[in-house]
Order: structure tokens, then sequence, then C-alpha cells
């Protein structure tokens, strides 16, 4: 659920798909269902492997190091592009070259996704998250997950990502946007309707068996 304060119960609705509260590093609108990509690392790449030194003896040297990162993630953005990849749904903070190549080539992204959020999206979806920088980077890119809508969702000031997913098994996932006057009210309904729900569960438990 999403906690509202500041609004009036009546104002409480239930959306299908998830809700995420923050808003898109980089949103690009698109129309119908696209694809989306999990990743849990920075796209930028690394000049080195952790752990090993890596030296510069000269600006030059330096300079052509920048180059080869701005080269490998434009061309790690083109490569998401032509396997249609419309949305990041990423566990860490992007640098901001990663952000600029996406909104140059069409491509929104979600950052800093809470550990249960990325569990979630996984479970959902059936995919595992994205490993770039591989041996072959021009291989057809399997782990995407597709996506039904995904929108920018204003709660009173509070900017956030609504993503409906196409589900691989039975759970259909919907967020209840839960409003109330005050945080301890919301949170008071908020472990109503979590009793409720753990009661339902405990009663089709007696009826399977």
């Amino acid at each position: 659920h999403a906690a509202v304060p500041g609004l009036p119960l009546a104002s409480s609705r239930v959306l299908p798909g998830i809700v995420l509260r923050r808003d898109f590093a980089a949103y690009c609108p698109t129309d119908g269902e696209l694809r989306a990509l999990l990743v849990t690392e920075p796209l930028r790449p690394a000049l080195t492997a952790p752990g090993v030194e890596f030296v510069v003896d000269s600006e030059g040297q330096y300079q052509a190091s920048l180059r080869w990162i701005t080269k490998r993630t434009e061309a790690l953005m083109k490569h998401l592009q032509s396997n249609n990849v419309k949305l990041l749904l990423s566990s860490v903070k992007q640098e901001d070259i990663v952000i600029y190549y996406a909104k140059l080539y069409g491509v929104s992204v979600v950052e800093c996704l809470s550990s249960e959020e990325t569990a979630l999206i996984s479970e959902i979806t059936g995919v595992s998250p994205y490993v770039p920088f591989g041996d072959n980077m021009d291989r057809e890119i399997t782990e995407t997950a597709v996506v039904t809508f995904c929108q920018p969702l204003l709660l009173v000031s509070k900017r956030c990502v609504h993503i409906g997913f196409a589900s691989v098994c039975a759970f259909q996932p919907h967020c209840l946007i839960l409003c109330g006057p005050v945080d301890g009210v919301n949170e008071q309904h908020a472990a109503a309707l979590q009793e409720a729900f753990t009661m339902l569960q405990q009663l089709f438990k007696t009826v399977d068996h």
C-alpha cells in the first residue's frame, strides 16, 4: 500500500500494478506495452575490476579513459534501444552519463529500488537482474519484463511511478492508495487491512485442506 496523509478516507482507491514512492530519474513517454530491464549495478563501466589498481600516467590517458567510458555507456544504451527496452529499473543510483544517454535513446529510468521492490518485481515477472558488460554485449537481451503501462502518478505533492506488469504467475499485483487525515490513522487502517487479509489467508488454507 501507499499511505497518503492529508486527504479524506473516501479518496482511497485500488490501482492495478505497483506504485514506487519515487520520481523518474528520466521519463520518456511511450504508448502501449514496453520492455523493462531490472539492474542491480551501475551501468557506467568501470575501468578496472574490483581490487585492481588502475594507473594513469598522463592527462591524455585519463581523457582517453573517459572517452572509452562514454562510448561504452552510449553503446549499451543503443543496445537496449535495439532490444526494445524502454524502461530501466535500477536498485542503485546511476551516474549522470547513464541518465543522459537514457534520455537520448528513449529509455525511462527509475532508481534506488529497495531490495523488497526488486524481489517483488522478479517474482511478478520471472526475470533476473541483467548483468551488462559481459564478453558479448551484442547478444540479444532475454531478461526483459513486459510492462503494460508506465506513467507518473502524483499523490498530493509526492511524484511517484505507477507501473503495470504482465505477470507470469497467478498473482496480479495491485496497490492500495490509503488516504487519511494523518499518518497515525493511515497506519491503523493499514494494520487492520493486513489483519483482515491474514485472516482470509488462514480461512482459505483451511478450506483447501
